[in-house]
């Protein structure tokens, strides 16, 4: 039996998305260079096709409701490989463009560097990254949104694909006035009575020094958390207490003399793995393959 046609054509899921993302009919119809009246119709069209309601009417604005959240991301993940299909029937589907997300410390301070070596081969390349804590990226990579990801631990999911890409260490350290700076190893009484600068629950680094430090953690003298690693660099260096970040967010850092690594004892030392990871399917473009591997096989100092 053939299968039944569909109800639905991409133009009415690029006019759904939009006005998701734009949160009126006249902004979505802009962002589409189209007449607000045909969005409108292309969306009446999509909700009555399926007799649904995919957005509450509040005021002036459109907002997604409980079944149109659902599809939104469906929606965006179809489109996406809509475009990469028309990509490639138009033969520009090795043009070098890339949709990334990394971790915020692979962002900063790792990424940049691939993505410059890849430029030498594209240099027209248009380079799409975006930034998130890992399972934030690994969302990203899931729903399509890009189509690759670069993380600092692993994670498991039936449809991810994991490759393992860098080793990286935690290093604990100070600022070179702080008392510890001169200490060879540190002992779990200078663990416990030093105040800590540490990155926020839920990030890569967190995770890791939480699972390593567990038995101290009831007690440890955590004094601040943040985000992003800039500010427990310098929360550090103005003698804040001790903090714990990246080997590739602090090389610089010791090498100048603006802060000082400290030594743990074996059994807290904190090594990693960074993984890229794509979705788990047949199809991936020639640049994405070739990207994954450039990051694999280059050897760039950080």
């Amino acid at each position: 039996m053939r299968p039944d046609p569909l109800r639905y054509s991409l133009r009415q899921l690029e006019v759904f998305t939009a006005i998701a993302d734009c949160g009126t009919t006249a902004a979505a119809a802009e962002a589409l260079a189209m007449s607000q009246s045909a969005v409108s119709a292309a969306l009446n069209t999509l909700e009555t096709s399926y007799d649904v309601s995919l957005f509450d009417r509040v005021g002036k604005r459109l907002r997604l409701n409980a079944m149109g959240q659902q599809l939104h991301a469906r929606a965006e993940a179809l489109l996406n490989e809509a475009r990469q299909f028309d990509a490639a029937l138009s033969g520009d589907a090795s043009n070098g463009d890339l949709t990334i997300a990394a971790s915020f410390t692979i962002a900063n301070h790792v990424a940049v560097d691939y993505i410059a070596l890849w430029l030498q081969s594209y240099p027209d390349a248009r380079i799409d990254i975006s930034t998130g804590n890992s399972p934030d990226v690994v969302t990203k990579v899931l729903n399509a949104e890009v189509e690759l990801g670069m993380i600092e631990y692993h994670i498991d999911h039936p449809d991810l694909e994991l490759i393992p890409w860098l080793e990286d260490e935690l290093i604990i350290f100070c600022a070179p006035q702080h008392q510890l700076a001169q200490r060879d190893v540190l002992t779990q009484q200078d663990i416990m009575t030093n105040r800590w600068v540490l990155r926020e629950q839920g990030s890569g680094a967190r995770l890791l020094f939480d699972r390593v430090f567990q038995p101290l953690l009831p007690s440890l003298p955590v004094f601040l958390e943040f985000r992003h690693n800039e500010p427990i660099r310098r929360a550090v260096e103005q003698g804040l207490g001790i903090g714990c970040l990246s080997q590739k967010v602090l090389a610089a850092h010791f090498a100048n003399g603006t802060l000082v690594p400290l030594t743990l004892p074996s059994e807290l030392r904190m090594q990693r793995t960074f993984y890229l990871c794509r979705r788990r399917q047949r199809y991936h473009r020639t640049a994405v393959l070739d990207f994954s591997a450039l990051c694999g096989a280059a050897n760039v100092a950080h």
